[in-house]
């Protein structure tokens, strides 16, 4: 039913737009008319897209439309404009037709782009500017706006079925578990009310029925100074709220962090489960490349702007040599002697792989090799052989070229990854856990 749709107000827009400017040339002011269909097409471009249980989706899928229709609609056009200057030989009315069949056809294109620029979260803004580049490109901006309907296309589809699976099971409340979940952040980011640090994952667990919390600590800390401040987080949240304990997941850095707050600030009885997210419990040699390659007044000079701008973020005194320092390989070796495990609390861990270097993003992309010379696999960052810890260990692959990052693991582009919906995977775990009776 789509296609025909999209067959039909392909063929509306060509013969409205051709019929109005060949009126020009024919004196028929009564294909003035076909503004009608025209106008309605570019108003309501499908009415399956009414059935989109959400705005900002029905915008979207409006846009892509029209931008589908727009494609064979030019054709046709094109095509009955060379036909006639062929019989008909080239004419004044003949321009004036085909700049009336310009400007119908590319008041559809705009329609279309503008909408699904202002409403899409897959595009991104790598394929925004690709398509404002390649606009006036010939062929290129064919290939350009083929692969933004593709993207935008795929994204309505993704999200309208999770959305519909979320209706589904919204009174199963599968990530409703016993004890709310407490998110905490990696090194050199804040928790935000406007920007979560964790993507769209905490409303898809909340959609599920998960209470969750933040750790609110500074971005840029030793690993002692920031166990020091969940700790207090921790007891802060039980005493609010009397729900005895929390789960953490913690990202990165956080959980080492998480691991000092149990073990040395007295936290573990408040603790129920931490699950640790690409943490480099070994260590990450990233940190030991920047602490050992890059020149010492360098070096302050990056401290010392991140110092900067993180306290205009709101900490109050952070750190970037402390809390580099503690990720290197020596650094966490000795954390982890000094640091046993609390047996009352399950830990667990998961891992990812970046099968390439340009997914990761930078500056992930140039750490990937590094990572990847000295210790193999990881996800442009850490090691795989440094994620594993405690009781259960998940380790996260893609077959096809772009593999799981660091910050995919976060959901910190928010970008739909083929064979990975991270946001079902943070709904599964947390299920998880509701089911094991945390």
């Amino acid at each position: 039913m789509r296609y025909i749709y999209l067959t039909i107000n392909s063929a509306l827009l060509a013969i409205a737009s051709c019929c109005v400017g060949f009126g020009y040339i024919f004196g028929n002011f009564l294909t003035l008319l076909l503004l009608i269909p025209f106008i309605l097409v570019n108003a309501v471009p499908m009415p399956l897209n009414r059935k989109i249980p959400d705005t900002r989706l029905r915008v979207c899928a409006d846009g892509s439309d029209l931008l589908i229709e727009f494609l064979p609609a030019s054709v046709i056009s094109g095509a009955a404009h060379i036909a006639y200057i062929i019989a008909q030989g080239y004419s004044v009315p003949w321009l004036i037709s085909a700049l009336t069949v310009f400007f119908m056809l590319a008041l559809t294109f705009w329609n279309g782009i503008l909408r699904v620029y202002f409403t899409s979260v897959q595009l991104g803004i790598k394929l925004r500017v690709i398509g404002v580049l390649c606009g006036m490109v010939p062929i290129a901006n064919i290939i350009a706006l083929v692969k933004i309907i593709g993207v935008t296309n795929r994204e309505v589809r993704e999200e309208t079925e999770k959305i519909k699976l979320n209706e589904s099971r919204k009174n199963d409340k599968i990530c409703a578990t016993k004890y709310p979940v407490l998110l905490v952040h990696g090194v050199f980011f804040r928790d935000f009310k406007y920007l979560n640090y964790w993507g769209r994952i905490p409303s898809e667990l909340e959609k599920n029925g998960a209470k969750i919390y933040y750790g609110n600590h500074q971005s840029a800390l030793s690993v002692e100074d920031s166990g020091r401040e969940l700790a207090a987080r921790i007891r802060e949240i039980v005493s609010e709220t009397g729900c005895e304990k929390v789960n953490i997941i913690a990202h990165s850095k956080g959980g080492l962090d998480c691991r000092c707050a149990l073990t040395h600030f007295g936290a573990a009885p408040y603790v129920a489960t931490l699950t640790t997210i690409n943490t480099p419990h070994r260590g990450c040699l990233f940190a030991d490349y920047l602490l050992g390659k890059v020149p010492e007044q360098l070096k302050n000079t990056i401290a010392g702007s991140y110092n900067l701008a993180l306290k205009r973020l709101g900490d109050s005194d952070p750190d970037f040599i402390a809390a580099v320092t503690d990720l290197t390989n020596e650094n966490c070796k000795l954390f982890n002697e000094r640091t046993p495990d609390s047996e009352s609390v399950y830990y667990q861990s998961v891992g990812s792989k970046l099968n390439h270097a340009t997914d990761g993003k930078f500056p992930l992309n140039f750490s990937y090799h590094i990572v990847k010379h000295f210790d193999g696999e990881n996800d442009g960052l850490v090691s795989e052989t440094s994620f594993p810890w405690g009781n259960c260990y998940k380790y996260l692959k893609t077959d096809g070229r772009r593999g799981i990052s660091h910050g995919d693991m976060i959901d910190l582009n928010r970008e739909n990854i083929k064979d990975f919906d991270v946001r079902e995977f943070y709904v599964q775990l947390v299920s998880d856990l509701k089911n094991n009776g945390y």
